[in-house]
């Protein structure tokens, strides 16, 4: 286990040299899924059984998953601005040990911050300055830099996701001011780990909406990105509000939103991942759900979307006190058995994951909405899904 030491750049200096990552190919279709730990949910980081970890990992391999994608609770890895707790970072290597050993890579996301509807922040968040304030910049890199020391020792991390849907939990008072925090701590990120990809998982809001909503600007996301991460909620989008689970308001969500992204990003061949999307049994029926999943991969898939990861990989127990809808997401249950949805997966994984990204298609696609506002974003979405093969 890495020594915090105080000098940052000294630290970020040594931990790209001991990196045993390999670039991961962005050509190439992955599946996996955000996980989601059955029995404690992430308060498993301070109540850690790796017995528990390695039970639930081994239903993911099942799954046929090749990646998941984590949640550190920042305020418990990071109690206070100079301090970096050494158990949490243990408890991460252990994870990622566990994880390699089912060949599952890892995707780190860290400012979290947002999760299941609930804000997690440090004793040392300022709130309403939160990407501009200097005082805010140096626990950042501490932080990144003491994880690095950990992920750069596994081959199978993947990258840091800068943080959960941050944008939820943290709002810029101008697009400028959120675009610019995501350049600097995408590019601390690439300094620590030159090999990981490393992304900004933000939610819908900056693609259909102006401003301080979404923080961060649809153009900076589509060019700042090797690959750019997507949340397609059919419920929090809008989608299930113009269709039901098997019409094209739904089922073509992601690929119409990756033609978005990719128009932003003036790139029509600009990896993406679709890095969230699910459904509950408040939305459609149970039956229903393993039919949505079929059709919303397959469709992302023709619409040339490389990384596909469902949310989430487990359901979570009730007493948990979430949302309801949060409580049956998952492809497995709280007892590590696979549910329809999750065999739904397993099949698509078989039959596609490791195979080339399709081109996406070529169809004509309308001017960018002059301004972003929901109605405008979902008349370029219906269009774009309408003209989708």
């Amino acid at each position: 286990m890495p020594t915090i030491a105080p000098a940052c750049s000294l630290q970020m200096k040594d931990h790209v040299q001991q990196s045993r990552m390999v670039t991961p190919d962005l050509q190439r279709i992955r599946f996996g899924v955000n996980y989601v730990p059955s029995q404690k949910w992430w308060y498993c980081w301070n109540d850690f059984d790796p017995s528990e970890i390695a039970a639930d990992f081994d239903a993911i391999a099942e799954l046929g998953a090749d990646h998941i994608r984590i949640m550190l609770v920042w305020p418990w890895f990071q109690p206070n601005r100079t301090w970096v707790s050494p158990a949490h970072l243990e408890r991460l290597d252990v994870l990622m040990r566990l994880a390699a050993t089912r060949r599952l890579d890892v995707c780190v996301a860290m400012l979290t911050g947002w999760l299941s509807g609930w804000a997690f922040r440090p004793t040392f968040d300022r709130p309403d300055t939160f990407y501009t304030a200097p005082e805010m910049a140096e626990p950042v890199e501490l932080y990144f830099s003491a994880c690095a020391g950990v992920l750069n020792a596994h081959a199978n991390f993947l990258g840091f996701d800068l943080g959960n849907e941050m944008n939820c939990c943290w709002r810029a008072a101008t697009t400028a001011q959120g675009d610019a925090f995501m350049e600097r701590t995408l590019a601390l990120a690439g300094r620590l780990s030159p090999q990981g990809v490393h992304v900004n998982g933000v939610d819908h809001c900056p693609w259909f909406f102006e401003g301080r909503t979404g923080t961060f600007s649809p153009g900076a996301l589509a060019t700042q990105h090797r690959i750019i991460p997507l949340h397609c909620w059919i419920e929090f989008t809008g989608a299930r509000q113009r269709g039901g689970p098997r019409d094209r308001a739904c089922t073509h969500l992601a690929p119409a939103m990756a033609a978005l992204a990719r128009a932003h990003a003036g790139d029509s061949r600009k990896p993406v991942w679709l890095q969230e999307f699910g459904a509950s049994t408040k939305w459609m029926d149970a039956d229903e759900i393993p039919v949505f999943l079929e059709s919303a991969a397959r469709a992302a898939v023709a619409g040339g979307i490389a990384w596909i990861t469902w949310w989430c990989s487990h359901d979570i127990l009730p007493h948990y006190q979430f949302d309801p809808l949060e409580y049956d997401l998952g492809l497995i249950t709280t007892d590590n058995r696979l549910k329809p949805a999750g065999r739904a997966f397993q099949k698509l994984a078989a039959e596609l994951r490791g195979k080339p990204v399709p081109a996406a298609p070529e169809i004509p696609l309308p001017p960018l909405p002059q301004t972003r506002t929901h109605e405008a974003t979902w008349a370029w979405l219906a269009e774009v899904q309408n003209a989708l093969p």
